[in-house]
């Protein structure tokens, strides 16, 4: 029997080891952390991480062939392939800050490898690493190997939140990274049996070490330089009388360009798209292309003006100031079906509108107040440590209130900006809502979910990105 053993029981890491389990019931797959609390709750009917399907999975495989454990050196010294998932954060000190990412995790857990291995392994890299990390590993496991044969293989996930389930069962293609010697290919191909129980084979796709940790940074850089570029269109939009929606449904009708990933929004979030990126820059610049770092740190830019523009837009039409005034932010996720916060653009817009002394409101309906105040106290790139590494939350940030309900959360608002475009926010009854608000009422819709139109007849000022302006908001010039 092959046995799997994962490192970091997380966002990738769970779902992923769920579907091997329930695809190949010949395996046993193990998922270990050091998180007592994380396992306890994978090993609970309370998942840790909320992902449609994923319940489903769990419950069929766990106790059978799926297992979640904190014993992690016996589970690593039993496994034949051991898939490594833990955090790569970017890094917030010393050479490289702000960019590179941080390797300590990455780094300790090939030192334990190495400690407790007693026969040979395949460690598998699946957590987002820079380009040549797989080379650095293999250097620490071969100098700590005591004569145990170790291959490295790199298997990045392309997995979309709100989805994982549904792409780990169809995926668009499995990505297997090796080296070129016989054992290196035999590595890959033993990586390749465990996939083809369910993957069709023209998916499953092998190349080099390097190609592989490179083809998952630039598949996000690729992504999220589409948002970024809708999002700059919004701009335009807005200052010509433009539609976004008309322009990108134009756009994405070109067979070579296609439709997805051209909704304008507020930003992009997750946990991926911001680090990769400056993952990718920091590699250029240390490879000496700075002309190709800074065509990929635009992404980033265009990101952060897109949301500092919003904040703009709401605290100009609300006549340049919002202090003392309650705002309803309705969706805090970085986008719908998921409970995920890390890097969202609700962040940035709720701090911009704290910075003005607004009081804000939040309802969403899979993020718990204690992670809303956490997020909003938090530093950059902090929320990518462990949660005993992140700075305490203070109590909580006063001006800030968290509801389970969408109705309380907007009652005697000045206004409401939706920022995640969950459905429940399409079918709200709006009129209830305007009648229990401040007049004037305003919405900013920062995901393009609601009719503007009809939102406009109940007596709402709307401002939806990239559509052509009230007539309110044209005499209140935001400028970023």
């Amino acid at each position: 029997m092959v046995k799997i053993c994962c490192l970091g029981a997380g966002y990738v890491g769970g779902p992923t080891m769920a579907v091997i389990a329930l695809k190949c019931p010949d395996v046993e797959v193990c998922v270990v952390d050091i998180s007592v609390a994380r396992i306890n709750a994978w090993n609970s009917d309370q998942l840790p991480i909320y992902e449609p399907g994923l319940d489903d999975v769990v419950k069929q495989c766990r106790g059978r062939n799926l297992f979640f454990s904190n014993d992690i050196e016996k589970h690593v010294a039993e496994a034949d392939i051991i898939f490594v998932s833990v955090n790569t954060p970017t890094k917030t000190r010393g050479l490289g800050a702000g960019k590179a990412a941080d390797l300590t995790y990455w780094e300790s857990a090939a030192r334990m490898i190495a400690d407790v291995a007693k026969s040979d392994k395949i460690v598998v890299e699946k957590s987002t690493v820079p380009v040549k990390t797989a080379e650095a590993i293999e250097k620490i496991l071969t100098h700590n190997s005591k004569g145990i044969k170790f291959q490295i293989l790199s298997n990045p996930e392309f997995l979309a939140e709100g989805t994982a389930i549904e792409d780990l069962f169809m995926p668009d293609r499995v990505l297997i990274g090796g080296r070129e010697t016989p054992e290196g290919q035999k590595a890959v191909k033993a990586l390749k049996d465990v996939y083809a129980h369910w993957v069709p084979e023209d998916r499953i796709l092998t190349t080099n070490l390097w190609s592989a940790e490179l083809s998952k940074l630039a598949a996000n850089a690729f992504l999220a330089q589409r948002i970024s570029s809708v999002n700059a269109i919004s701009a335009l939009c807005e200052a010509t009388g433009a539609n976004v929606a008309e322009v990108a449904y134009a756009v994405g009708k070109d067979s070579r360009i296609g439709p997805r990933f051209l909704n304008a929004s507020v930003g992009f979030g997750g946990s991926c798209f911001q680090k990769d990126i400056l993952n990718l820059v920091y590699i250029c610049e240390c490879n000496g292309l700075p002309e190709v770092a800074n065509y990929w740190k635009q992404v980033i830019k265009i990101n952060d003006y897109q949301k500092s523009r919003f904040v703009n837009r709401v605290v100009s039409s609300m006549f340049n100031t919002v202090s003392g005034k309650k705002i309803a932010v309705l969706g805090f996720a970085f986008k719908k079906d998921t409970g995920d916060t890390r890097e969202t653009a609700a962040i940035d817009v709720c701090k911009g509108l704290l910075g003005d002394k607004a009081k804000i409101s939040i309802y969403d309906p899979q993020v718990t107040e204690d992670q809303i105040q956490r997020d909003l106290a938090m530093n950059k790139f902090d929320w990518d440590h462990p949660i005993h590494l992140q700075p305490m939350s203070p109590s909580a940030v006063k001006q800030v209130s968290v509801t389970w309900d969408a109705y309380e959360a907007t009652k005697g608002a000045h206004g409401i900006c939706i920022l995640t475009e969950w459905d429940e926010f399409k079918t709200l009854d709006y009129k209830k809502i305007y009648d229990s608000m401040q007049k004037p009422a305003f919405l900013f819709d920062g995901r393009n979910v609601i009719d503007a139109e009809k939102m406009r007849e109940i007596g709402f000022i709307v401002y939806s990105i990239g559509k052509p302006l009230d007539p309110w908001l044209k005499d209140m010039p935001a400028v970023a």
